[in-house]
């Protein structure tokens, strides 16, 4: 048991040295007995979904006998892209639930994901760390009665609630990298002139990682996309919780602007609805909320606290710079890519404007975008760029930002490595790449 494999939001690690059978056997029955204690039943129904990495399999069944053994029912909804994993939880009132992946990782990871009911995530401390604790400790009740296995399609509600019945006259390329985000695109779309590229699963994901994110693994989409003329390119990461956009030219566009825009659609419609950032998004989302009477509300990175504080807040829709956009759907929250996909192609049928002509007026900052420093003492460089920019406006829900009138950065530690994150953003190119260098010297140094 390699106890480094229980992360800040999930469990994760490379197959078979760091996550495996037996681990994941015990943290079933782990899941068992927390859901048990949670919902105050004896025999809890527990959905598991799975990705299509080549260790998913046989990683469901140890997960079922853990699960099983220890009184829960397993509801097994079979390939699952995240998103569809938490619709089940929450549509259909489940106990809690497991996702087997890995997400974006390459090929030699795999993970779980894990909900309570309503699909409420867990986190290191909101019970990871109790299931942590009881995995290590190695003793579990034994169960008066062991659960059973249902099987479950979930698949044809999902599409139901989520697909919008319309025609659009528009040719979208599609990315799913031959990962389970691609399972649904062709029914999803049966409106919508599509070209699925790397939609076969394939667990060795030969074309490039499921990593969106990351620019060398978007070059083929935008490729496909200029190729073809299309009016916009679309790719989903590995386990589909987030999603990424080209516009008919071939430039990716920051999920900061695709959540500005998704913010004027939804406060033309209600202005005294709420909408919530991460503190790495660009100020035109918080300029464009303002001028629409919206609430605009700032949380830290991590979507554990962004769906409590949706909860909270009662906010209606918000989204992560890392390309999660959440949804209030009844009482819970959760990722919703596809909400966002179709309203962008109504927002493009109704105006008649391309995606980069709404986009446009959007783009009125400089940002520098996230970049990495490897360093091994993270704390202390943080304390030394504070007490340089300490005139600003300091925010410390999430490292340290601190805002000043024509610029703000964030400097921000990574929970599992020696690594700074850095975000600057300016009135001005000039402005950003002063002081980017500036920042940047002080952190080398």
């Amino acid at each position: 048991m390699n106890s480094k494999i229980f992360k800040a939001y999930d469990i994760r690690g490379i197959y078979p040295e760091e996550i495996n059978e037996e681990a994941v056997y015990k943290i079933g029955a782990a899941f068992a007995v927390f859901i048990k204690k949670a919902s105050n039943k004896e025999k809890p129904q527990i959905v598991v979904g799975r990705d299509n990495r080549k260790s998913s399999d046989s990683l469901f069944n140890a997960l079922s006998r853990g699960l099983t053994e220890q009184g829960a029912d397993v509801v097994d909804i079979g390939l699952s892209a995240t998103p569809t994993f938490y619709f089940a939880v929450a549509n259909y009132a489940y106990d809690g639930g497991i996702n087997i992946t890995a997400s974006h990782n390459p090929k030699q990871y795999n993970g779980l994901k894990m909900v309570r009911e309503k699909a409420i995530p867990l986190s290191g401390d909101t019970g990871i760390g109790e299931i942590k604790e009881m995995v290590l400790a190695d003793y579990f009740p034994e169960a008066e009665k062991k659960g059973e296995i249902i099987k479950k399609n979930v698949s044809d509600d999902y599409i139901s609630i989520n697909k919008i019945k319309d025609s659009f006259d528009f040719k979208m390329i599609v990315d799913t990298a031959n990962s389970v985000s691609g399972v649904l695109i062709s029914k999803m779309f049966e409106g919508v002139e599509i070209n699925h590229i790397f939609s076969e699963l394939d667990p060795d994901f030969p074309n490039h990682e499921p990593d969106p994110l990351k620019k060398e693994n978007i070059e083929k989409l935008q490729n496909k996309v200029i190729e073809e003329k299309a009016d916009l390119g679309v790719a989903f990461d590995g386990d589909g919780d987030r999603v990424f956009f080209i516009d008919e030219t071939g430039e990716i566009i920051s999920s900061d602007m695709i959540l500005a825009l998704l913010a004027s659609i939804i406060l033309k419609e209600n202005s005294s609805n709420r909408i919530l950032y991460d503190i790495r998004c660009s100020n035109i989302v918080k300029k464009t909320v303002e001028s629409l009477s919206g609430e605009a509300i700032v949380s830290r990175v991590g979507h554990s606290f962004i769906k409590a504080l949706m909860k909270e807040k009662d906010i209606i829709f918000g989204a992560e710079y890392s390309g999660h956009y959440y949804l209030k759907q009844g009482d819970s929250y959760y990722e919703s890519p596809y909400f966002v996909v179709f309203n962008i192609l109504e927002e493009m049928k109704r105006s008649g404007k391309k995606l980069s002509q709404l986009i446009e007026p959007f783009k009125k900052y400089y940002h520098s975008r996230e970049i990495n420093f490897k360093v091994d003492n993270k704390e202390e460089i943080i304390e030394k760029v504070k007490e340089k920019y300490i005139n600003g406006k300091l925010s410390t829900i999430d490292g340290v930002r601190i805002d000043f009138d024509d610029w703000w950065f964030s400097v921000r530690a990574s929970n599992t490595e020696p690594i700074l994150r850095l975000i600057i953003e300016g009135k001005t190119k000039e402005i950003m790449e002063e002081k980017l260098k500036e920042i940047q010297d002080l952190i080398l140094s």
